[in-house]
């Protein structure tokens, strides 16, 4: 075990994916982090959720509150993910309150605290009393400063090239190559053309560069439902894979989109005009609440009297804000579809990633002509 330069412990491990190794290795794990816990009171939990990693819950019973996990990367993702800046992301997101604590990294994974509570629903998500506590943590996270050694560029456009440059010309699956031809017609080079068309109609909007999730998806929002724990705290993000500075209106599209859900899709979902306004009204207060106060705040921080005061949100920035995230919708739908076409070829985890590719492409240009056709006040 050695230290990273954060002082995050390092082990010198490589989990295999196979289930029974997963298990072993998060024992080996526990013994090392938590020398403490007698491994014969102690259960491993592997869980099936997840579409591009593996996880396991550590669990044990002289230590209840005391909850670790194991989160081992899926085959070929570092093909995907930065996974030094996912590490640097979870650090700096940890000391701003805004992530658990990481434990510890090991070769192929991460080790970190567990948050207890409820991931979104298709239901929750919609929630008077949940999506603005959604919309103010991501308000606050939009506003964390990565400090001067990272550029403050948008990482979309760099990330959607990247996934189109490792789709394969052919799958290595007969099948899955006549699927792909059907699903996409024109391929490949109509996907790069759109892409083209994509960028110089987005790139013009005004949309300011922040720190984003960036795959707010349904199951990386957990709620925690409880009359004892405060309101800031209820809601907390998880999974920093792709974490980055990007459009603001692309975090929010992105998180629109996932209303829809993952494994079985439904993207009559999409929130409608009115439910968009209210929860757009919501983040713009807090974010321009968090501005006024000079910046990031912590998660949970108390707020100053001076700063309860009341924040001026006018319909006009409540309309282009709206103007600018569903077109930005139409940019995860892209980015996700070209990703699930990498994942297809290379990932061995039990998803059909080259449907939800399809998916999530067809969609994209069901209402292509619908959202790019939305004008911006002047």
């Amino acid at each position: 075990m050695s230290l990273t330069g954060s002082k995050i412990p390092h082990l010198e491990l490589t989990i295999s994916l196979d289930e029974s190794d997963l298990l072993k290795g998060a024992a080996e794990i526990i013994s090392t982090l938590r020398p403490r816990w007698n491994l014969e009171h102690s259960t491993f939990k592997l869980f099936t959720d997840g579409i591009t990693n593996k996880l396991v819950g550590c669990f044990n019973s002289k230590d209840v509150d005391d909850v670790v996990l194991v989160r081992v990367y899926g085959q070929n993702t570092d093909l995907l993910i930065d996974r030094k800046a996912e590490t640097r992301n979870f650090i700096l997101l940890q000391d701003f309150g805004y992530a658990p604590q990481l434990y510890a990294t090991f070769h192929n994974g991460l080790v970190y605290e567990f948050v207890p509570g409820e991931v979104l629903t298709v239901g929750s998500v919609r929630s008077p009393a949940v999506y603005p506590l959604v919309a103010r943590v991501m308000a606050g996270m939009h506003h964390v400063d990565c400090g001067p050694h990272v550029a403050r560029q948008p990482a979309l456009w760099d990330k959607v090239n990247n996934f189109l440059a490792l789709i394969p010309d052919r799958f290595h699956s007969s099948h899955m190559q006549k699927r792909f031809e059907e699903g996409i017609p024109g391929g490949l080079d109509h996907l790069r053309r759109e892409l083209c068309v994509l960028q110089a109609e987005l790139s013009q909007l005004g949309s300011p560069i922040v720190f984003c999730h960036n795959d707010l998806l349904l199951a990386n929002v957990i709620h925690r439902n409880t009359s004892t724990t405060p309101t800031a705290n209820a809601i907390t993000f998880i999974d920093y894979e792709y974490a980055a500075y990007n459009y603001q209106a692309f975090d929010i599209g992105n998180h629109f989109d996932e209303f829809a859900g993952v494994t079985d899709t439904d993207f009559s979902l999409y929130p409608e005009r009115s439910f968009q306004l209210s929860w757009l009204r919501v983040y713009l207060e807090e974010y321009k609440r968090i501005e006024r106060r000079g910046g990031v705040v912590k998660k949970g921080e108390e707020v100053e009297e001076k700063d309860k005061e009341e924040v001026v949100v006018t319909e006009e920035e409540v309309e282009r804000l709206y103007v600018q995230v569903n077109k930005f919708a139409l940019a995860a739908h892209f980015m996700w579809g070209v990703w699930a076409f990498v994942q297809a070829q290379h990932s061995t985890i039990d998803f059909n990633f080259l449907e939800y590719g399809i998916v999530r492409l067809k969609e994209y240009f069901a209402r292509r002509d619908e959202f790019l056709s939305l004008q911006l006040s002047r």
